[in-house]
């Protein structure tokens, strides 16, 4: 999904293939279905990497097929964490997949993360150490400790690289945005400072784990 550099290309094959043991009209134009009347066609590019990624020609995409797509700049799949997390965002009925119109949302999103992880990669070496996290993060406007900051490299980080990949990068943005969400409904007075009751503080750690 556009890697470059320190970025390897995901190998999706060979694309336009018609995939083995695929019903009737899988084909070109996905399925060779027309969309539904809301939703426009979907990119024929998109099309292809979405029939290689659907191993068991479905027409749904589940966390292991997309995992097995996904590689960061360490040569490694993305981590369930990650997959699952990106699935439950695109999901509209909550079965666990992605369509082909989920999948087509859910591929822009993840480009659009990789161009910001490419911005503070500097040297294209697939990770970023704390002081490249630093900056991302101050960009989308967090202004975090630097304890804070040592802290969410070490959480994503157990053999102490000091360094975190796309992936972990991805996951790390996603649940501080859920959390300062949550965070700001509760802060009516915009002072960065809220009083949470147990129960209510309880239901906003367990909805980021779902």
């Amino acid at each position: 999904m556009a890697y470059q550099g320190g970025y390897p290309q995901p190998q999706y094959g060979g694309y336009g293939q018609h995939p083995a043991g695929a019903p009737a009209g899988y084909g070109g134009g996905y399925g060779g279905y027309a969309p539904p009347p809301q939703q426009p066609p979907v990119n024929p590019e998109i099309q292809n990497i979405f029939r290689n990624i659907d191993k068991d020609n479905t027409g749904r995409i589940n966390n292991r097929e997309l995992q097995q797509a996904l590689i960061n700049g360490r040569g490694d799949h993305f981590s369930d964490t990650a997959c699952n997390l990106m699935i439950s965002m695109f999901d509209r009925n909550k079965t666990g997949t992605v369509d082909i119109y989920d999948f087509e949302k859910l591929y822009n999103y993840i480009n659009q993360w990789l161009q910001v992880f490419k911005n503070f990669d500097r040297d294209a070496s697939g990770h970023i150490e704390e002081s490249e996290l630093t900056q991302a993060l101050t960009q989308m406007g967090f202004r975090f400790s630097p304890q804070f900051i040592q802290y969410l490299i070490a959480k994503n980080d157990p053999i102490n690289r000091k360094e975190i990949s796309v992936d972990q990068f991805i996951v790390t943005c996603i649940q501080i945005q859920r959390f300062t969400d949550a965070f700001r409904v509760r802060d009516t007075e915009q002072k960065g400072v809220i009083t949470i009751g147990f129960e209510d503080f309880l239901g906003i750690a367990l909805s980021m784990c779902s």
